[in-house]
């Protein structure tokens, strides 16, 4: 690649706050040493006034938040752009007129998928053990009547069937970790090759509703698009154990929240372990459900656990202006299958 530095920016809404908070200690200033790059952050409320520079910009680097820009947009402001870099995961948001325009995108989401998994397992090895269950019980009843009911009615983990909804990166990741529990997974996900299911050591594919009716914990990591949207519902939950869980890591939009409720309310001893729900913040009356245990999307990142989503993007900058070749490349076909 050419040795004279290409020019970027950083994308964002006008206060800045997700840039400074995922480009911290530093790695903001390493994007600046590799790339050709103004002090400000660029916004939808500037780009007329540095219409000039951003004529010969060639890379974005964006994150959450980013704005979400029209193909006439980025066709009047970014006419050389090559690369839009996203330092998080999912960019089915924004990314489709980028795309659209030819440029080639690429995401964190191969670094994010880490964290979101390691949460993910952890919760399934709580819920196979009946620990949100035992919350509860432990306030209401005796330590020998709450401790016998849970060792009585949980099994573990140790050959328990476990689904997975959706064998994409996340969803892939949590099969490999199960694997040294000696699980028995069961995973939904119509997408996936012979190849890729031989490599994760699937024999076969399972229907929803063989997963949902035989399985003591279910994990959600189906792609988020229009066509699974309200596709978890109550046809499904119904088939739940009445002990089982649902766990959502993924998107909530996938989810029936008036089915869940519904669900969880016929039998108690089920329950549902949310980081994501549609929208966001929860509703108040699924918040309320005893059965139902949320956390603020906290999977992803913690703390300094964010920081790997940009160091992961600067070698992918680096490779691509070495090579050419783009790594975790996202592209329009993926986007039909991915989160």
């Amino acid at each position: 690649m050419n040795n004279k530095k290409w020019k970027g920016v950083f994308l964002a809404n006008p206060d800045g706050f997700r840039i400074r908070y995922v480009f911290a200690k530093g790695r903001r200033e390493q994007f600046e040493e590799i790339l050709d790059m103004p002090p400000q952050l660029i916004c939808q409320e500037n780009l007329e006034e540095n219409k000039d520079f951003l004529r010969d910009v060639q890379v974005i680097i964006g994150t959450w938040e980013i704005p979400i820009l029209t193909s006439e947009e980025i066709r009047n402001y970014f006419p050389n752009l090559k690369l839009l870099l996203y330092v998080a995961g999912s960019v089915q948001r924004f990314a489709r007129p980028y795309l659209e325009n030819g440029v080639r995108v690429a995401s964190a989401w191969g670094a994010m998928s880490i964290p979101v998994a390691e949460f993910t397992v952890g919760e399934i090895i709580h819920a196979n053990k009946g620990f949100y269950r035992s919350l509860g019980l432990y306030k209401e009843l005796s330590w020998h009547d709450a401790h016998w009911k849970i060792l009585q009615e949980y099994p573990g983990t140790y050959h328990t069937k476990v689904g997975i909804l959706g064998a994409g990166m996340i969803g892939s990741l949590v099969i490999r970790m199960l694997r040294q529990y000696e699980t028995e997974i069961m995973v939904f996900d119509p997408f996936l090759s012979p190849e890729r299911a031989k490599d994760l050591g699937i024999e076969r594919t399972y229907s929803l509703e063989e997963i949902f009716s035989q399985c003591q914990t279910i994990s959600n990591h189906i792609a988020n698009n229009p066509q699974t949207v309200g596709m978890l519902n109550y046809s499904l939950f119904s088939l739940m154990k009445d002990n089982a869980a649902f766990i959502n890591t993924g998107r909530g939009a996938q989810v029936n929240e008036d089915d869940l409720i519904r669900a969880l309310t016929e039998k108690p001893g089920r329950c549902a372990i949310l980081d994501v729900t549609w929208p966001e913040p929860v509703r108040e009356d699924l918040m309320g459900l005893p059965n139902v245990f949320c956390t603020p999307h906290i999977a992803g990142f913690a703390s300094d656990e964010v920081l790997r989503m940009p160091d992961t993007i600067l070698e992918v900058l680096r490779e691509y202006l070495k090579s050419g070749v783009l790594c975790y490349e996202v592209t329009q076909e993926m986007l039909a299958t991915m989160a």
